[in-house]
């Protein structure tokens, strides 16, 4: 049987990497099998839903590249079969009805040794109303497997589990059941997903199997489970939406590639063969194994997938950052942008030159967002940081002096990096000041900051005028 996956978000928020990791080990397993991946939203939390996060999770798959085959379905197009199923259930006496309260089950139960529901409405008999929720009887003895591929045989004792409710008063199937019709609708083989959904299991094992037991409903074989390591943060505990940063989107804002996320996401729980961390796609793809997937918890180490990004950015063309960079650097003429636009405007902007400084930061950044703050410089009004001033030039008179002799020096020095840097050196030598403490207070003066791309290439492209006029400016600002 062709393999058939699926990842099935719910559109309540942002896109969390732990979805993105499991939307990816689904589609690894696809594309390695040569099987079907499947979207299906799951949008019956009226609530919660919202378009704007369906369109999210739409748009930050697409940008992993995580195309789907089929879908996306909506999980509200299959509530009919969600009702058919409940009936069927129900007819077969595998639903009972129940009107106990919460208040009501509490009373009852709190000097009980097991708490949860105690079966109390399991024999009453109960007919179906507006009052009565539908219970699933679960068997009281004996227990339910769950065979994962990543785990072995999971066992649960079916005296752990009470009688869930699978349909509410008001007739809404809940999500045991629901997904479980899902993934029978649509032909579903194998369950991928996260080892917080295994405790729901046994409950969808027992449905699944009660199902095929009812008349005039299919027998569909059972699904192969794989449940994914939990992924954690630097305190080894569960990734938190309000603590740890798990927003895809943020990270697509802040500039990491794709490939160099995905590539991280493949790591979270499974590791390809040789030793390598920085692989291709298609080398995902060809080694992908879910029986070799981690049932450890994965740490999402964002300085790990930071210098990873890096790495896949130092390995581009020139080409390939210039294009990368475009969404951070000329907004205006990409179709998609970051929440942040850079601190000059479109005529501001010399896509020529930035073409030219391209190289000195492409080694230099770890995200693309980092790229504007580096080359600011270059375009526009220079934007001076006055505590890097006071530090250097403005407070410090050896600062000020290094800038009149250089200003003297560069006037007629041949335009270079080379002679740039030696005269420089030679200056600083001069009053008695390293390369690093001379060049501080032209760094300052030209690049309005400590920290940038290499200096003297960034002074012979800017320019010998421009130069020169911004070191007269820094050191008239000094003695103002």
């Amino acid at each position: 049987m062709t393999p058939r996956v699926r990842f099935a978000p719910s559109p309540t928020g942002f896109f969390h990497v732990g979805s993105a990791r499991t939307s990816l080990f689904n589609w690894l397993y696809a594309r390695h099998t040569g099987g079907a991946f499947v979207l299906r939203i799951e949008d019956t939390d009226t609530e919660r839903n919202r378009d704007e996060w369906q369109a999210g999770i739409l748009s930050a798959m697409a940008w992993l590249g995580l195309t789907y085959d089929e879908g996306p379905f909506l999980q509200s197009s299959l509530l009919a079969d969600h009702t058919a199923a409940a009936e069927a259930l129900y007819g077969a006496g595998r639903l009972y009805a129940c009107d106990c309260t919460r208040d009501a089950i509490d009373e009852r139960t709190k000097d009980a040794a097991k708490p949860g529901y105690d079966g109390f409405c399991r024999r009453r008999g109960l007919s179906r109303s507006p009052e009565t929720a539908l219970r699933f009887a679960v068997a009281r003895e004996g227990e339910t497997v769950v065979h994962d591929l990543i785990r072995g045989d999971v066992t649960f004792a079916n005296a752990s589990y009470e009688d869930f409710v699978v349909v509410r008063p008001n007739g809404v199937v809940l999500y045991p059941l629901a997904n479980l019709v899902d993934d029978r609708s649509i032909g579903i083989t194998h369950v991928i997903r996260g080892e917080d959904l295994l405790p729901t299991a046994p409950k969808q094992v027992m449905m699944w199997e009660a199902l095929n037991d009812c008349d005039g409903v299919e027998s569909v074989p059972l699904p192969r489970y794989a449940h994914l390591p939990m992924l954690v943060n630097e305190q080894r505990k569960k990734l938190s939406k309000r603590k740890d940063p798990v927003a895809v989107e943020s990270y697509r804002d802040q500039g990491y590639l794709p490939e160099a996320f995905v590539n991280y996401l493949a790591l979270l729980g499974w590791s390809p063969r040789g030793g390598d961390e920085k692989v291709s796609r298609e080398t995902l793809v060809e080694q992908f194994a879910l029986e070799d997937v981690s049932h450890s918890p994965a740490f999402f180490d964002v300085k790990k997938l930071t210098h990873l990004n890096g790495e896949y950015l130092r390995a581009m063309s020139l080409e390939q950052f210039v294009e990368a960079a475009r969404p951070w650097v000329a907004p205006w003429s990409s179709p998609w942008r970051p929440t942040t636009a850079p601190p000059w405007t479109a005529e501001e902007f010399d896509e020529a030159l930035f073409t030219r400084v391209a190289p000195l930061v492409q080694e230099r950044v770890t995200t693309l967002g980092e790229v504007p703050a580096m080359v600011a410089f270059f375009f526009g009004a220079l934007r001076l940081d006055e505590a890097a001033f006071a530090k250097t030039i403005g407070g410090d008179p050896l600062g000020q002096t290094m800038l009149a002799v250089a200003i003297e020096r560069f006037a007629g020095l041949t335009w270079s990096a080379t002679t740039l840097h030696e005269a420089t050196a030679e200056l600083g030598e001069a009053l008695g000041l390293a390369l690093r403490k001379a060049q501080a207070p032209i760094r300052c003066a030209v690049t309005g900051t400590l920290v940038g791309p290499p200096l003297f290439e960034s002074l012979e492209i800017l320019g010998r005028e421009p130069v020169l006029a911004r070191l007269r400016d820094a050191l008239a600002r000094a003695n103002a």
